[in-house]
């Protein structure tokens, strides 16, 4: 069974990730607008109306913002929680909302979702980890505090797509407004660099193929530095750890193969 991963873009001016399996494509979040995601697909090879489900991990307009539109125009099923859905107007009579209930994990055609819950600005706010045979994808983009469960439902992944949103010191030195650096650094905003290399500590393990560092911040944040940071935590070479930027996102990565 294989198991094959691409980022369109991530970062806080739209979010998306394409997950596809030998029966199953999902689209997890859609941040762009239908023409952008149009876009981003074809540079990826991918046929909308080939994928199979969207998933929704809060209602943020960066990650939420094109679903509607997207689901409407393919007929694409849309998986989100009860909270993301109250909180997402522009999902309001959707026809095809699947919603998640009690972080339950689900089976689309031959991948397990398993949704989990994270500490973040957001209603019902969830992330995913999704499993095929023996690959495991953890996704974890949004979130501003690392809980126990968390550390759980993502160890033993093949890959992690993982939030590295910003060094502590260039946000403090940033000319973001007080009150917007709070809540980027509070418990329920995003995680900077030294968090997510906490996180990476406790679930890194013999099966990790890949990481790919996720929604870093333009203004504050280093994409050599997260680089290197990961490469010192996982003694790989630097050239191995990917970078999702907000303009590429990232190229397919599959699981399963040698690197």
């Amino acid at each position: 069974m294989t198991l094959k991963f691409a980022s369109l873009g991530s970062g806080s001016q739209g979010n998306g990730l394409v997950v596809v399996s030998d029966e199953a494509k999902i689209l997890l979040d859609c941040g762009f607008s239908i023409k952008e995601t149009e876009r981003r697909l074809e540079r990826l090879h991918i046929d909308p109306v080939t994928i199979d489900s969207i998933l929704v991990t809060h209602e943020h307009g960066d990650h939420v913002g094109g679903v509607a539109g997207f689901s409407h125009k393919y007929s694409i099923p849309v998986y989100c929680t009860q909270g993301t859905l109250l909180a997402s107007p522009s999902l309001e009579g959707q026809l095809s909302v699947e919603l998640i209930q009690g972080y339950a994990a689900f089976r689309i055609k031959d991948l397990i979702v398993e949704p989990y819950p994270v500490p973040h600005d957001a209603r019902e706010p969830s992330q995913f980890a999704i499993l095929c045979g023996d690959n495991k994808l953890g996704v974890l983009t949004d979130c501003g505090s690392v809980t126990p469960h968390m550390i759980g439902q993502l160890k033993g992944c093949s890959a992690l797509f993982i939030e590295f949103n910003h060094d502590k010191d260039m946000l403090s030195r940033s000319r973001y407004p007080q009150a917007l650096k709070q809540r980027i650094a509070g418990g329920f905003g995003h995680i900077n660099n030294t968090q997510a290399i906490d996180l990476l500590e406790c679930i890194k393990g013999p099966n990790l193929q890949y990481v790919v560092a996720a929604h870093l911040s333009k203004e504050n944040n280093d994409p050599d530095l997260v680089r290197a940071m990961i490469a010192r935590s996982l003694g790989w070479n630097e050239e191995r750890v990917d970078i999702a930027t907000q303009d590429l996102g990232v190229d397919w990565r599959a699981l399963g193969l040698p690197n």
